[in-house]
């Protein structure tokens, strides 16, 4: 009970810096856009309070983690799979137009040309 009315408190919080956002509409920019920022900020602390919150940290942590593990490619593996998937998109494309242009004809045969 305990994680849910923390929850709803986090979302209370970042429903007032929203709210706070528009009231205040006379006010400077920067201070209103802060006043968000800082009722999310708020919001995501009391979020983290919870058994929730606690695993959506523990779980971006984890992948941080393996994002670190990611071999990229090279500029040149990069640039050698673009040129094929952009080939293969020529090929397909030239089929497609191909059998459609023959179906095309095939249905003006069968129908007839004042059809």
């Amino acid at each position: 009970m305990a994680d849910i009315l923390k929850i709803f408190a986090a979302v209370l919080i970042l429903a007032v810096g929203i709210g706070g956002f528009y009231y205040f509409g006379d006010k400077p920019d920067w201070l209103r856009v802060l006043m968000v920022l800082g009722a999310a900020a708020l919001a995501a602390l009391v979020a983290l309070q919870t058994a929730m919150g606690r695993a959506a940290w523990e779980f971006s942590k984890v992948a941080r983690q393996e994002l670190r593990k990611v071999v990229w490619p090279t500029r040149k593996e990069t640039m050698q799979v673009t040129l094929v998937v952009f080939g293969l998109v020529v090929l397909v494309a030239l089929f497609l137009w191909i059998v459609d242009w023959g179906l095309l004809k095939m249905m003006r045969v069968l129908t007839g040309p004042g059809a």
